[in-house]
């Protein structure tokens, strides 16, 4: 018997538009707002390179444990 587990999609994707090594547009959604917003830009800026990956968010370590 085989079993498929899922793999858990990103709560939050992160779209940037590149033009050449800088950033010229950068947007954070949930998956499907994000993709349509890469389908968009990728027609609106068809020689540049658009990105979409997941969103790493950042923790800030508190206070009390330094």
């Amino acid at each position: 018997m085989t079993t498929v587990a899922a793999v858990p999609q990103p709560a939050v994707c992160r779209v940037r538009v590149w033009f050449g090594e800088h950033v010229i547009a950068d947007y954070t959604a949930e998956p499907a707002l994000a993709m349509k917003y890469q389908a968009g830009m990728t027609r609106r800026f068809a020689s540049l390179r658009v990105t979409i990956e997941p969103a790493v968010t950042a923790v800030r370590p508190s206070a009390g444990d330094s």
